[in-house]
């Protein structure tokens, strides 16, 4: 097996790169934080009470996904993000976080805040899906 490449020298054929891994810093000494992905669902009671649109409990009927990522002793002014179609990337002076999501999502329609109280960024990004017979909005 011999894949055929425009240039010689390259070891890698470009497919064989996994998204995302650009981000990857193996000798970055930062620890990784805590975090928690969740799954949020927009039901109405046509969903509920008589399951007129096909929707289930699973996660390939949600539409957002929501990352708590704990980080404490630091200020919102220190949180650098970076969302990507599949990755999330996370740095602070003492913690750094390079996610890669379950799904693809739309990088521009998301939204962080940050809990001080709670020493949490929760951030919801809105899953990016084809239509299907599934998903019709």
């Amino acid at each position: 097996f011999q894949v055929k490449s425009e240039n010689k020298k390259t070891i890698w054929n470009t497919e064989e790169v996994p998204e995302g891994s650009e981000f990857d810093d193996t000798w970055d000494p930062r620890e990784k934080p805590e975090y928690e992905i969740s799954f949020k669902q927009h039901v109405g009671t046509e969903d509920v009470f008589f399951g007129m649109t096909g929707k289930d409990p699973s996660t390939a009927c949600c539409e957002d996904i929501v990352i708590k990522i704990k980080l404490p002793e630091t200020k919102y002014s220190d949180i650098t993000l970076d969302i990507q179609d599949k990755v999330l990337d996370l740095r602070t002076p003492k913690k750094k976080l390079l996610l890669h999501l379950p799904y693809p999502v739309n990088s521009k329609e998301g939204r962080a805040r940050f809990l001080s109280d709670e020493e949490t960024l929760e951030v919801t990004l809105r899953v990016s899906r084809r239509f299907d017979f599934i998903h019709s909005s």
